[in-house]
């Protein structure tokens, strides 16, 4: 049998995600996330001081760029960022890496826009494909019952 090409722009589509194991002590993420935090903060259009000001615009509450060094930092583990703050900074920086990081730990992948909506397409015409086997196996079976 032939090896099917995959697909660059859907490499893991069909790989089922797994959650990382839950053992003892492996879950202390701290550092990870203020790695992750650098990463958005670094690749996000503006320096701190303006990503800061549209967190606190985003969330009414106050984000100054003193917060932003200490999330980002990964020698400052006392000062995550709090879990409030993670769809604001992704919203203000126009990313998604902390919610698909997250997702990844938890075994699941996420989808955005146009992705999502073919999945949901995908899913509807997989049903409607179900439900037509059935109904074609009721009607034969009406067929034989009546003959």
């Amino acid at each position: 049998m032939a090896d099917m090409a995959r697909d660059p722009h859907t490499p893991d589509l069909f790989e089922v995600p797994h959650p990382v194991p839950t053992l003892p002590a492996s879950m202390d993420y701290r550092r990870e996330m203020a790695a992750l935090v650098a990463h958005v903060l670094k690749q996000a259009d503006g320096d701190r001081h303006e990503i800061a000001s549209r967190m606190t615009r985003l969330a009414g509450v106050e984000v100054t760029k003193y917060m932003l060094d200490a999330w980002s930092s990964e020698a400052r583990e006392a000062y995550n960022m709090p879990t409030w703050a993670a769809p604001v900074l992704e919203a203000a920086c126009e990313s998604y890496l902390i919610t698909q990081w997250l997702a990844q730990k938890r075994g699941a992948q996420m989808l955005i826009g146009r992705e999502a909506l073919t999945a949901e397409l995908g899913r509807l015409e997989r049903s409607r494909e179900e439900a037509n086997q059935r109904i074609r196996a009721l009607k034969k079976q009406m067929g034989q019952e009546g003959a």
